[in-house]
C-alpha cells in the first residue's frame, strides 16, 4: 500500500544520505522473506517496498527500504543502522546461499530532508527508533511496513498479538509545531508525558504516553 507519506519517503528520503546493505546470492530473496515483516518475495525485478526488521522478541531493529535487482537485494536504511541490520540478519544466516555486506555508510543527514521528515513525523533510527527497545506499533508504520498475510518471521508474535487484540502501544509519536531540545520532557497539566525525540525546521517529534492529547498524530500512512 502507498500513501502521500510513503511516496515522499520513496522520492525524497531515499534520495538523501542512506546506508546500503547488499544481500546477494541465489537465496537472498527467500532468506529476507523469512526475516522481514513485509512480503518481499512478491517483489518484481526493480520493485521496492518498506519493511520493519525485528528482533525475535518483536522489538524494532530498523525500518528499511527494500529494492530487488534480480538475485541482488538492496537494503536501504538510516545513517548508523547498517551494521545493526547486518548483525541481526547474520544471526539467522544458516545453510543459505546469501552474502551480506554494508556497501555504503554515512554519518550525517541532509538538513532540509531532516526538517521535512520531522514535520511529517517519519521515524528515524537513533531518534524514534531505538533498537531493542521500540515497539513496532508505536511508530505508526504497520500499514506500509508489515504484511499480515505472509509467512512467519522473527518478531511476528508481538505484532500479530497486538493487532488481533486491537491493542494500542504504550507510547505513540506526535508532531509538535514548535522547536524543542531533543531529550527534553513533554509536560501536560504539570505531568511529564513524554520526550522529544527529534527537532528540526521549527518542528519536533515527541514520543508520548498512550492517551496523551497533544500536537498532531505523526501522519504515517499506508
Amino acid at each position: 500500500m502507498s500513501g502521500p507519506l510513503t511516496r515522499w519517503a520513496d522520492e525524497v528520503l531515499s534520495a538523501g544520505p542512506r546506508e546500503v546493505v547488499l544481500a546477494t546470492g541465489s537465496d537472498a530473496l527467500r532468506f529476507l522473506q523469512s526475516q522481514l515483516a513485509q512480503d518481499v518475495a512478491s517483489l518484481a525485478d526493480g520493485g521496492h517496498c518498506w519493511s520493519l526488521l525485528l528482533e525475535p522478541d518483536g522489538k524494532v531493529v530498523a525500518l528499511l527500504r527494500i529494492v530487488r535487482h534480480g538475485d541482488v537485494v538492496r537494503i536501504e536504511c538510516d545513517p548508523g543502522a547498517g551494521e545493526a541490520v547486518v548483525a541481526r540478519l547474520r544471526r539467522f544466516l544458516l545453510r543459505v546461499a546469501v552474502e551480506l555486506e554494508v556497501v555504503s555508510q554515512v554519518e550525517d543527514v541532509d538538513h532540509e530532508i531532516e526538517a521535512d521528515r520531522v514535520a511529517r513525523g517519519f521515524p528515524r533510527h537513533g531518534c524514534e527508533i531505538i533498537p531493542g527497545t521500540t515497539v513496532p506499533a508505536e511508530l505508526g508504520v504497520l500499514g506500509f511496513a508489515v504484511s499480515f498475510t505472509k509467512g512467519c518471521y522473527p518478531g511476528q508474535e508481538l505484532v500479530e498479538r497486538m493487532d488481533s487484540r486491537s491493542a494500542s502501544a504504550p507510547h505513540h509519536l506526535v508532531v509538535l509545531d514548535a522547536a524543542h531540545a531533543v531529550g527534553s520532557d513533554v509536560v501536560v497539566d504539570g505531568q511529564i508525558v513524554g520526550t522529544i525525540t527529534s527537532s528540526a525546521g521549527g518542528f519536533s517529534i515527541a514520543r508520548v504516553k498512550r492517551g496523551t492529547s497533544i500536537g498532531r498524530e505523526a501522519p504515517i500512512d499506508g
